[in-house]
């Protein structure tokens, strides 16, 4: 069985999953121990940040492979150097149950993101173009005890649909095409939760027009080459949504 593993595979999954947790960290997304980023690395196995480690800190062989079913892989598929996995991880096994098409799952603690949370505000609303395009709505999760068994729940139905979960006060969650790719849209999260906390502070926050959003709508679906039914209006609620389903062939021009 080693020895059909791709190995090389496994050491550049290593290499990035180490470089987005040490990007979280430079980036305040993470404080200490806080957050998790897993991998698949064949159907079969994954690649998780250990349980205590700083994420900063963390090496590459710090790392732990788990089955999809979150147990320790046997030593001879690869060496777990006595680390286990994050009772996170079952977020991930969830998130990757309901998506077969993602390859990453990046759990954070985004401060501002966070922030909102306890404040009562939601990041759905749709306010920059380019949140819309790359990651579309932003909801909120019912809040679940960290680690508890109820943490997947909460992300079960939302996840099949959104690409980013804000917990309640517990972070968020993306997904991805590799670690990489869901840590730039929990960059987008925080960024977005940052204009967002502006425009409050500044007393206004303005909703893109309907029209906007439909034609921004369609150039979500074309760079995910799938149909794309639209914001998630009925759980947002910021303004009366669009009044007729998103066609993908509506022209928007160059």
């Amino acid at each position: 069985m080693t020895q059909q593993l791709d190995r090389v595979r496994e050491q550049a999954l290593r290499q990035e999953i180490v470089q987005v947790c040490r990007m979280m960290h430079e980036k305040n997304l993470i404080a200490a121990t806080d957050g998790n980023v897993s991998a698949r690395w064949t159907d079969e196995y994954l690649i998780t940040t250990p349980a205590g480690v700083v994420k900063g800190l963390v090496e590459p062989d710090d790392l732990v492979v788990t089955d999809n079913y979150g147990q320790v892989a046997p030593e001879e598929v690869a060496p777990h150097n006595g680390y286990r996995p994050s009772a996170e991880l079952r977020l991930h096994l969830e998130a990757y149950r309901q998506r077969p098409d993602i390859r990453a799952v990046v759990h954070a603690h985004p401060p501002i993101t966070t922030a909102l949370t306890v404040a009562g505000v939601s990041l759905a609303p749709c306010v920059l173009p380019e949140t819309l395009v790359t990651i579309g709505t932003i909801v909120t999760t019912e809040y679940a005890t960290p680690t508890s068994a109820q943490g997947p729940v909460v992300i079960r139905e939302l996840i099949r649909d959104h690409d980013a979960l804000v917990l309640d006060r517990h972070g968020a969650v993306t997904v991805g095409r590799s670690p990489m790719d869901a840590y730039s849209k929990m960059e987008k999260v925080e960024n977005t939760a940052l204009v967002l906390t502006t425009a409050h502070s500044l007393g206004h926050v303005k909703t893109l027009p309907p029209e906007e959003v439909r034609r921004l709508s369609v150039m979500r679906a074309r760079l995910l080459g799938r149909p794309f039914p639209g914001p998630d209006c009925a759980r947002c609620g910021a303004c009366k949504g669009l009044a007729e389903p998103v066609s993908a062939d509506i022209e928007i021009g160059d």
